[in-house]
């Protein structure tokens, strides 16, 4: 289960296991997505692209990093909606690059309308093997008050 709002605080820090992104990863988003970019999904396009290879889809990283975030019993039964994300998108994610994601609370406020939840904002830096930061983003999510007891 994940945090309820009052378990998060600003400042704190959390960061995920490794995940490496394969070639399948990137046909698969294409084919999820219906963007089949050459310069994703087509080798020798690519070889003479500026990267030199294909490389993953910017918005793929999105839901990895949420992916990535739930498997550390962040968001899972607790978030109940994203509501803003900022994303830019710093470096290229090529098929074999082993991502892990940074996430630093930096607001958390509790809603003035509902008393069941609050929103929390975090901080989010994308980092490959060699701690380039390839995207970095800012998002928002309403998550769940902790149930009151009967």
């Amino acid at each position: 289960m994940g945090k309820y709002f009052e378990e998060f605080a600003v400042g704190d820090v959390f960061v995920t296991p490794g995940r490496q992104i394969s070639a399948e990863d990137i046909s698969r988003f294409a084919d999820l997505t219906g963007d089949h970019n050459p310069i994703h999904v087509d080798p020798e396009f690519a070889a003479q692209s500026i990267f030199g290879t294909c490389i993953s889809h910017g918005p793929m990283m999105v839901g990895i990093t949420f992916g990535l975030l739930s498997r550390l019993d962040l968001l899972d039964g607790t978030i109940i909606a994203l509501k803003a994300i900022e994303w830019s998108f710093n470096a290229p994610i090529k098929a074999g690059d082993e991502i892990h994601v940074r996430a630093k609370v930096t607001k958390a406020q509790a809603s003035r309308r509902a008393t069941d939840r609050g929103s929390v904002t975090f901080a989010i830096d994308i980092a490959n093997q060699e701690s380039t930061i390839v995207q970095v983003a800012t998002a928002t999510g309403i998550m769940a008050r902790r149930p009151k007891e009967p």
